[in-house]
């Protein structure tokens, strides 16, 4: 019996001193890499997109650490299990000690899971809630611009409402600066990087959703009969990363649902208010204003992430640049 519990002694200490070699194994290699606690945040998304938003990276970082506590938990059943496994595997034909009602241990085993579930949902309310926060009054927000998507079958238009507290119109109208898409123009959302910027969805038809992958997030656009915007779907986003980027209808909403795309480009806010001036300049009733006033601004007047789609009903092939659908502005 000594013999055994010095063995045992023994196993505990070599146990132990493998442990603390592996944690200093593990932080020595996390200072020789160079990494930072934000860079190991950043990196563990576990096959979560990066985003490109204030708010995309709030839902990111919520999945990373909820993955994190999904992991930890594994781990310590897996433990146990292969411990029990191991420490009491049959040696011989006794009957090993019954243990039951071991108050501690169900104690334990209730409490713990149910702290995990009221932390993963606070966390989760918390995100929520930032997510879906909106200013109390944007179009008069000094830091705030406000952008009407309206939706139809199948293509978009961007009216730009307000630009940080300020009405956008065009020049002796009271029509808010505006680009919509055809069947050979693809639509093209401008926002300020680093600005917050409120969406309003509206629909003249069918349901519809606005989704541009990049923000991690989408809102169904919902009829109601009305030009009123009262009842319309709302969002804020701020974004932080400039580019373009592709957006969808994410609803089936028709015959050419799939070709209902966009393009959002995130840019700086001096090239924005440029785009916004142009667009005054060149007024609501010229057709090729988004591409002559993306020109001016100093952009591509062509779409980078998608291309106009051919309305041929006759057509038995994908549409492709350069096939029959081309660009305003001269983009094919």
């Amino acid at each position: 019996m000594i013999v055994a519990k010095g063995g045992s002694q023994v196993r505990r200490k070599v146990l132990a001193r493998t442990g603390r070699v592996a944690v200093l194994a593990a932080a020595l290699m996390l200072v020789l890499t160079g990494c930072s606690a934000h860079d190991v945040e950043r990196d563990l998304r576990f096959g979560w997109p990066t985003g490109i938003t204030d708010q995309g990276t709030r839902m990111r970082v919520l999945w990373t650490w909820s993955s994190v506590a999904a992991l930890a938990v594994g781990v310590l059943v897996w433990g146990l299990i292969f411990w029990i496994c191991l420490r009491h595997r049959k040696k011989n034909d006794d009957i090993p000690r019954q243990t039951k009602f071991n108050l501690p241990l169900e104690i334990t085993y209730t409490v713990v899971p149910f702290i995990i579930i009221v932390v993963l949902f606070w966390r989760t309310v918390v995100t929520e809630n930032y997510v879906d926060k909106l200013t109390a009054n944007p179009t008069k927000d000094p830091n705030t611009v406000v952008v009407k998507v309206v939706a139809f079958k199948w293509n978009w238009e961007f009216d730009y409402e307000s630009n940080k507290g300020q009405a956008t119109t065009y020049d002796s109208s009271t029509t808010a600066l505006n680009t919509v898409g055809t069947s050979t123009q693809i639509p093209i959302l401008v926002i300020p990087k680093g600005t917050k910027v409120r969406f309003i969805e509206h629909s003249q038809d069918v349901i519809h959703a606005f989704w541009v992958p990049e923000f991690l997030f989408k809102r169904d656009v919902i009829p109601y009969g009305t030009d009123a915007t009262t009842r319309d779907n709302q969002f804020e986003i701020t974004a932080t990363t400039d580019g373009s980027f592709v957006g969808r209808c994410a609803e089936l909403c028709g015959t050419y649902h799939s070709q209902m795309n966009f393009e959002v480009r995130v840019v700086d806010p001096d090239v924005f208010n440029k785009y916004l001036e142009a667009l005054k300049q060149l007024g609501p009733n010229d057709p090729a204003r988004q591409a002559e006033a993306l020109t001016q601004a100093g952009m591509s007047a062509c779409a980078t992430t998608t291309h106009p789609f051919n309305t041929d009903r006759s057509l038995r092939a994908p549409t492709q640049p350069g096939t029959g659908a081309s660009d305003a502005g001269g983009c094919t």
